[in-house]
């Protein structure tokens, strides 16, 4: 891929949906990205593409979700609700009921399905769809803000087409949706670096859930303390996701790349900055294979659009590194905070953070060799 062809996916359909104005998650982040990148000229360019999504159809979502399931949401979505799918998750405060909340959600799905195919053809190597990465839903049940599992989906439409898929989840939440949906299959590797689920939603992704039957050692879960930084983080990453896709050497990656680890997100407890998640995306560049992306969680609106932004300039290897655009990032992304571009300052860790952090992580990378290790090889 010496001249990678990357997509960026988006429609303005997505503009008319919104869940209600006091829920965290805010659809506006996606056309805030595009904005940001259109007015630096950052979507265009050799290779360099919009493609525009159609709604996913009933047939590809019944791949993973039940008919009862997509009937209730389409229901809810009309107006008709009823106790039913209140017990399968829809109209909870975590899952509300909004005008469009049905064709919203196919919508953002068929962003991501339309990513897939383009890579199966051939005809991109990135795509990028931030309206993605629902992956907290499950079968038949709303979960943590998801209504429709787009990336569970894409993964099983990419194995279908005979497809290795390395599935790398950077939320801040564990990824559980996909994991259930390849938990005992081997053409799938899940690999979710999230909080520690004793301490954040929805509570698993512990080092022991590692797959089943087939799936034994293809599920592979990196909790991480609270207050975790970049360089521990790093080190997770290398240590464990590093030698893991090298020895699975899959066909297609599918990476979630949530922003709701960053320091200062109201949901998690993470301090990561975005020159993390710029560090992780070179590494996956490495590897030479399509990348699948998307969005996924990020409750600080301007830190994730910068973050989707920066991560869209190394997808496209237009990231200068740290001084790049200086001085533009508060007038592009209306914030004084810093004024050093997509890129965020370093922080300050003190020996307190590392002592809390380093021993948990080492733990957590140990278990994770001795058990998952041997089953690749490594």
């Amino acid at each position: 891929m010496a001249t990678r062809k990357v997509a960026f996916i988006y429609s303005e359909e997505l503009e008319k949906y919104s869940y209600p104005p006091q829920h965290p998650f805010n659809t506006v982040r996606t056309k805030r990205t595009m904005d940001v990148l259109q007015s630096m000229d950052l979507l265009t360019g050799t290779g360099h593409s919009i493609i525009e999504p159609v709604p996913a159809n009933r047939v590809v979502l019944k791949k993973f979700h039940t008919a009862r399931y997509l009937h209730a949401l389409q229901n809810a979505s009309k107006g008709q609700f009823d106790v039913d799918a209140l017990n399968m998750g829809i109209g909870t405060e975590d899952c509300p009921i909004f005008k469009g909340v049905y064709e919203y959600s196919t919508l953002a799905t068929g962003a991501t399905l339309i990513g897939a195919k383009n890579i199966l053809e051939g005809k991109i190597d990135i795509a990028f769809n931030p309206s993605g990465g629902y992956h907290h839903a499950f079968p038949e049940h709303a979960a943590g803000f998801c209504y429709i599992n787009d990336v569970a989906i894409a993964c099983l439409v990419l194995t279908e087409q005979k497809k290795r898929v390395l599935y790398l989840d950077v939320d801040v939440h564990n990824g559980d949706g996909v994991a259930h949906a390849v938990y005992n299959r081997s053409d799938c590797m899940t690999i979710s670096m999230h909080q520690n689920p004793k301490t954040l939603f929805p509570g698993t992704g512990f080092e022991n859930e590692i797959g089943e039957g087939e799936g034994k050692g293809y599920c592979v879960n990196i909790p991480l303390p609270v207050g975790t930084y970049d360089q521990a983080y790093m080190k997770a990453f290398e240590h464990v996701v590093l030698p893991l896709i090298k020895s699975y050497n899959p066909d297609v990656i599918v990476f979630e790349l949530g922003a709701d680890a960053l320091a200062g997100d109201p949901l998690g407890n993470l301090q990561l900055t975005n020159n993390t998640y710029a560090e992780v995306i070179t590494h996956l560049l490495s590897f030479n294979k399509p990348i699948l992306a998307t969005g996924g969680g990020g409750y600080h609106v301007g830190n994730t659009v910068r973050a989707w932004a920066l991560a869209w300039t190394v997808f496209c290897g237009k990231d200068q590194g740290e001084d790049m655009n200086v001085g533009l990032g508060g007038v592009m992304l209306e914030t004084t905070e810093w004024q050093g571009g997509f890129r965020d300052r370093r922080l300050n860790i003190t020996q307190a953070q590392r002592n809390s952090v380093l021993p948990a992580l080492e733990e957590t990378i140990k278990k994770i060799k001795e058990t998952i290790f041997p089953i690749h090889g490594l």
